[in-house]
């Protein structure tokens, strides 16, 4: 199947109904659709401030055991992200996000309820594989439903709802745990119902006009590589990276992906076609994103640490510490359109990758272990929450770029990217902070230099971002790959 940035005549219309929302109502589906991704986030961080009260919930569990509530979210969100996309491509974009909904809500009830330490965990799996739907699934029903010059500001009210869920997200469990670890989960359960109820009648239900069938052994090939590569990633600081663990999971991440990329070559409609990376906007756009969150979620971690183990915070005045940087983040990521139409998609992704550099070098450089929040913390907490409104706008709107049956799928596409590259990130602060209980200065200031040159890095890809005025699709469509 080849990609072009405008479907030709002959083949099946884009499931885009929703471009004809009236007026306000376009809104109101972003509101609706922001959702997904806001319960999807938050509860990716919320249970990490949780593990001391599991821990005494379920006597006899180690932290390792304790661990698998959040790692197996993190490696099942990654891995089913691209099938869930694809599958909401091809049937029904409303179907999918109020099943997805439905599901999460279902399995928050049933991490609430959740008798021992197996069943939570399951639950978790569960409620990974509806955030994997609705992930996806909300911007490819947001972007459609406004025209392509606010497609700018779609994707910053996006990624401020989705840095306000990972910044809200431990405080929110830090507040909770004072009434019980188990009010993490149930706080879903209106917000799912009502969801729900809004999406029933809200969204519009963008269905494609011939129905085509998933690529079930694609989809598990490309599951199967994903699991394996982040189960490795997330599993290597506690199983040792030299592990038979590790390194069969690492193998079986290499088998599985050289099957899929052979499966992906041969087959009419695969779940991913390689002409997807063919299309140039896009290909970029995922390595930028790749890059920035290898630096970007090893610094919310590493901010956290040095809180606690230098300065001796507690867990919750840790979490309240960064709120800066979403607070940063949702003031300034709606202000991206304009900021986009005045300077270029390409000059705002290449500045918030410099801006996170500034920000992980000036901790590096400035952060001592005598407190000083003000004057070193806070500073660079701003920028990092800049850099993600000036980067992931533009980057995560290249998504509209393709064609209009595939904005699911490359939205699916980035966030796997994001998921991984954010495991990858928090696996090497790991591995540089050592197994110590209390890292050195000296190491978090080297983990600060390693995310200082990632963050150049994502700026030096982004300069090579090129998309039509105001993110909308190229005017001339490029030649047809062979």
């Amino acid at each position: 199947m080849a990609l072009r940035t405008r479907p030709s005549p002959a083949a099946p219309p884009a499931a885009s109904s929703t471009e004809t929302a009236p007026g306000p109502r376009r809104w109101l589906v972003l509101a609706v659709a922001s959702t997904a991704q806001f319960l999807a986030i938050l509860d990716l961080f919320a249970v990490s401030v949780a593990f001391p009260a599991l821990r005494d919930s379920f006597p006899g569990a180690s932290l390792p055991q304790v661990s698998w509530v959040l790692n197996a979210y993190t490696i099942v969100l990654a891995a089913l992200l691209v099938p869930a996309g694809r599958l909401a491509d091809d049937t029904s974009r409303k179907r999918a996000f109020l099943v997805g909904m439905a599901l999460f809500g279902a399995a928050s009830v049933g991490c609430a309820l959740a008798p021992a330490l197996p069943v939570l965990v399951a639950a978790r799996i569960a409620q990974a594989a509806a955030g994997a739907v609705l992930i996806p699934t909300s911007l490819g029903l947001a972007l459609p439903a406004f025209p392509a010059r606010e497609h700018p500001t779609v994707m910053g009210v996006w990624t401020a709802v989705a840095a306000f869920g990972a910044g809200f997200g431990p405080v929110a469990g830090g507040l909770l745990l004072t009434a019980g670890w188990r009010w993490i989960f149930l706080i879903n359960v209106p917000v799912t119902a009502l969801a729900v109820l809004a999406g029933r009648r809200l969204l519009p239900d963008a269905r494609r006009a011939s129905r085509q069938r998933l690529d079930l052994l694609g989809a598990l090939l490309i599951l199967g590589t994903t699991g394996m590569l982040t189960t490795a990633i997330v599993q290597g600081p506690a199983w040792g990276y030299g592990s038979p663990g590790t390194l069969g999971c690492a193998a079986a991440a290499v088998v599985l992906g050289a099957l899929a990329a052979l499966h992906m070559r041969r087959h009419p409609n695969p779940v991913i076609g390689f002409a997807l990376f063919r299309h140039r906007p896009f290909r970029i756009a995922v390595s930028g994103v790749f890059l920035y969150y290898l630096a970007f979620a090893a610094m919310l971690l590493s901010t956290t640490l040095f809180l606690t183990v230098h300065w001796h915070y507690s867990p919750v005045r840790a979490a309240l510490a960064v709120s800066p940087e979403p607070v940063a983040c949702m003031l300034l990521s709606p202000l991206s359109g304009w900021l986009v139409g005045r300077i270029g998609a390409r000059a705002a992704a290449a500045l918030g990758g410099l801006t996170l550099a500034a920000a992980a070098g000036w901790w590096a450089l400035a952060i001592t272990p005598e407190p000083s929040y003000l004057t070193t913390v806070m500073p660079g907490l701003a920028l990092v929450g800049a850099s993600t409104a000036l980067l992931q706008p533009p980057l995560f709107g290249s998504a509209a770029t393709l064609p209009g049956d595939r904005i699911s799928l490359g939205s699916a596409v980035l966030m796997m990217s994001r998921q991984i590259s954010s495991a990858l990130g928090v696996a090497v602060l790991t591995a540089i902070l050592g197994n110590s209980a209390a890292p050195s200065p000296g190491a978090f200031q080297a983990g600060w230099t390693a995310m200082t040159a990632a963050g150049v890095l994502a700026a030096l890809v982004s300069l090579r971002y090129r998309i039509g005025p105001s993110g909308a699709r190229p005017r001339k469509a490029p030649a047809r790959p062979s």
